[in-house]
């Protein structure tokens, strides 16, 4: 094993929602990724989890990249972007730039980092005209980023088994248990590392909802789950706002 540390930096993606463990924290793709590390590497191994829930670009990168290089660890993942470009503000020339030079950073202290093109949410979404170019667009200048600086690639939007909605939150925005496994395994493949096949197992599809439910569905989705985001908008608000790092410390890894 060439790593004995691995620290996850991001957003909602990388805390784990909304993988659940029974106390109601969450697990997810970078905990399962971490135990398998762990078991190859053994009880010294050291992982931490940064990542908050509803955190904005800068706040990634003013918050927690300096905290990941302050643990000098052997592997660093980073997925950052998403949120912002659920914005209106959105400024993809800057985040482009930014995005680049928090890599060159992380990279520089010697670390192996992982980056992600991420999987194609929009088609679950509303704003799919506004939003879907701007991930394109992301998606683009992480594969070129993780080329100009020797980051290790996972590519999620090249992987159609995301588009089946049991990989897939009732709120159509985070992953399922199912979604994180499979995250996981892509990780891990990348990396060279086995894993427990039975995380590539494909959810059987549901059968297709008739029209009217379908819509009534969408309307009980958009009360639960859209109306609250935006309020939080309107508000300035953000999910993560009373949320910390599950796991702020680089230790060894438990369930």
């Amino acid at each position: 094993m060439r790593w004995r540390s691995f620290v996850a930096v991001g957003d909602s993606f990388t805390e784990g929602m909304d993988d659940a463990y029974p106390d109601g924290t969450y697990r997810g793709w970078a905990d399962l990724v971490a135990t398998r590390l762990a078991a190859e590497a053994g009880p010294d191994f050291g992982y931490a989890n940064l990542a908050i829930r509803g955190r904005l670009f800068p706040s990634v990168v003013a918050e927690q990249v300096p905290a990941a290089l302050a643990m000098k660890p052997d592997l660093i993942s980073f997925a950052a972007g998403g949120n912002d470009a659920l914005r209106r503000t959105f400024d993809p020339d800057a985040l482009v730039t930014r995005f680049d030079d928090a890599v060159r950073q992380l990279r520089s202290g010697g670390a192996d980092v992982i980056l992600f093109r991420f999987a194609d949410v929009m088609a679950r979404l509303p704003g799919q005209r506004l939003v879907a170019p701007r991930m394109e667009l992301m998606n683009r200048a992480v594969g070129e980023t993780a080329e100009r600086h020797g980051a290790i690639l996972v590519d999620l939007y090249a992987d159609d088994t995301f588009l089946n909605p049991m990989l897939w939150s009732t709120d159509r925005l985070h992953l399922s248990a199912a979604g994180h496994r499979r995250v996981a395994a892509q990780v891990l493949t990348a990396l060279g590392v086995g894993c427990d096949e039975e995380w590539l197992l494909v959810p059987e599809q549901p059968a297709p909802t008739p029209w009217l439910a379908a819509r009534a569905a969408d309307l009980r989705w958009a009360g639960r789950h859209l109306a609250p985001w935006i309020k939080r908008r309107l508000t300035g608000r953000s999910s993560g706002d009373t949320v910390t790092a599950k796991r702020p410390l680089l230790g060894p890894v438990s369930d």
